[in-house]
């Protein structure tokens, strides 16, 4: 394998023009090669934007070039299980945007093949290889805001209103819960662990879809995690870790942060910030997940797949609860 790992992308929306944009801000580490796409006109303006050698139409393609290293899975959540299953069977290791699937089934059957292949793979869950991200982990082991008491999350935000779009359309997986909702949920998950019981209320628009939800989620020590979400309100993205002798404020946008003020009893509020020098925030994940595979592993300690499945089955819980079904689910 070269020095520098060859990825190819599966899908040409918004979140894998940042993910391109970002693998193209690490050629030291990265070489981005190849692009599939359902659509010639789409594909070739992707890869012209991002100076992409190879263009593909459709995606067997574009997994089976023997050139490729590593797949990005940008595609609509709806589409992850069958594009992983599909890079996976081609020998490819996979970085599948979150949330990796629409349900617990799906998710536990694409880690299988991946553990079965010796294959890569890992939920897109960028937030958590941030540096500030990383300094806050440090900061709660070291206990410096005494013992984490409770999270406060809050993430709402006003995208395209297009009843044909990802967001509001339910055959393409339209969920406040699986987009905005799953960062609070994974984030708790990556601070506290799993959850001892999970509650929730959602406000469901004309489409069907939810557009608002609120959820509690309670630990086995009595830490309370309280998460909001809309994709009809203002924007509102930051969040508090509320401890037994402080808290940490981290500054909006909270899941891509370069801001947080840690308040200490006793002492003065501590600003911290940690600018992002031209990135665009993908790039920590991306050059994580290469530093696992040249290490010869399959999965991250940082976000493990026992825990993307874990996190899968909360938020079909919590649509069990709204006896909220996708139009694919029978």
């Amino acid at each position: 394998m070269n020095k520098r790992m060859r990825w190819a992308i599966l899908g040409t929306g918004k979140i894998a023009n940042r993910f391109a944009a970002s693998l193209n801000n690490i050629p030291e580490r990265a070489e981005l090669l190849a692009i599939g796409s359902r659509s010639k006109e789409k594909g070739d303006a992707f890869a012209d934007k991002y100076d992409i050698s190879r263009r593909y139409i459709g995606y067997e393609s574009v997994v089976n070039d023997p050139d490729v290293d590593i797949v990005y899975v940008g595609t609509p959540g709806v589409f992850h299980k069958q594009d992983v299953i599909l890079c996976l069977n081609a020998g490819k290791h996979v970085l599948c945007e979150k949330s990796m699937t629409m349900n617990a089934e799906e998710t536990r059957e694409i880690i299988a093949l991946a553990r079965e292949k010796n294959l890569f793979l890992m939920e897109a869950m960028w937030t958590r290889f941030f540096p500030l991200h990383v300094m806050v982990r440090s900061l709660l082991k070291d206990k410096t805001i005494g013992d984490v008491n409770a999270l406060v999350i809050n993430f709402t935000a006003l995208p395209p209103f297009d009843l044909n779009n990802r967001f509001f359309n339910l055959d393409l997986g339209a969920s406040v819960l699986y987009d905005t909702g799953s960062y609070g949920i994974s984030w708790a998950y990556s601070l506290l662990g799993k959850p001892q019981d999970v509650v929730g209320l959602a406000h469901f628009g004309e489409t069907g879809a939810d557009y608002q939800m609120a959820t509690v989620m309670k630990y086995p020590g009595g830490q309370l995690v309280s998460i909001l979400s809309s994709q009809i309100s203002y924007d509102y993205k930051d969040a508090t870790i509320i401890g037994t002798q402080g808290r940490i404020e981290i500054h909006d946008p909270w899941y891509k942060p370069e801001k947080m003020t840690i308040y200490r009893q006793g002492k003065d509020p501590e600003q911290i910030t940690i600018p992002l020098n031209g990135y665009i925030g993908y790039e920590y994940e991306a050059t994580a997940v290469m530093d696992c595979i040249k290490a010869g592993k399959i999965e991250s300690e940082i976000m493990p797949l026992d825990e993307s499945l874990e996190i899968a089955k909360t938020l079909e819980q919590l649509r069990k609860s709204w006896n909220f079904k996708f139009p694919f689910e029978k």
